[in-house]
């Protein structure tokens, strides 16, 4: 059976936001854990490199634009931008949710603990990315209603979105490479280049393209 062009760009897609970072996570030397603690980080880790997918969904991606309608692409990048937001909203308190199963400090008391140890640069990353994330959810969620206040209106949404994108970005991944138990060199890189090339795409779009009159709402950022 012959594979179409979709099919092959579907295949690469899980394959690198998906196989690479099990393969990453599988080959680390971090010492294994009860299986919900696994379950939990996969989790995570798969939510994060979906958030970074998402900047490869960007309208200048031509190649992408050549194989999928722009419909097409706005359903996905929504269905799966709210999936790993939900998650990575969640992140914080799914740390502590095992500790229900264990002994000792409780789950509240232990969530308390990590998110007032404000002298660790990890934890202020990743409050400061947990409220930018927040942010970002909310205003996609509104942004039919919040696309008319904006000088721009629809260029001037892009740019904001985009903006809270690449700076919960920056700081969820500085916050990865400081606290993240699976987060070694290997991962680290993955990440930086997945981000980097992300960015790159982003910033064609908002920048390297001549302003227009009138812009219509896209497949994403």
């Amino acid at each position: 059976m012959k594979l179409s062009a979709q099919t092959y760009a579907i295949i690469a897609g899980l394959a690198v936001f998906v196989g690479l970072p099990l393969l990453f996570y599988t080959l680390g030397d971090a010492p294994r854990r009860t299986y919900l603690k696994e379950a939990i980080s996969i989790a995570t880790l798969l939510a994060f490199t979906m958030m970074l997918g998402q900047f490869f969904l960007a309208r200048s991606n031509e190649t992408l634009l050549s194989l999928f309608k722009p419909l097409q692409i706005q359903k996905f990048h929504k269905y799966i931008a709210y999936s790993a937001v939900a998650i990575i909203l969640l992140h914080p308190a799914l740390i502590v949710l095992p500790r229900i199963l264990e002994g000792g400090i409780k789950p509240w008391d232990a969530f308390v603990t990590m998110i007032t140890d404000l002298g660790n640069l990890g934890v202020v990353l990743g409050i400061f990315a947990w409220v930018l994330l927040l942010v970002l959810g909310v205003t996609a969620f509104f942004r039919r209603k919040l696309i008319p206040r904006f000088t721009l209106k629809y260029r001037g949404w892009r740019y904001f979105h985009g903006g809270v994108a690449v700076t919960f970005t920056g700081l969820a991944l500085w916050h990865s490479i400081a606290l993240g138990r699976h987060t070694d060199i290997a991962m680290a890189a993955f990440f930086i280049t997945l981000a980097a090339l992300g960015f790159a795409i982003l910033a064609h779009i908002y920048w390297g393209a001549a302003p227009k009159k009138t812009v219509s709402e896209g497949a994403a950022t």
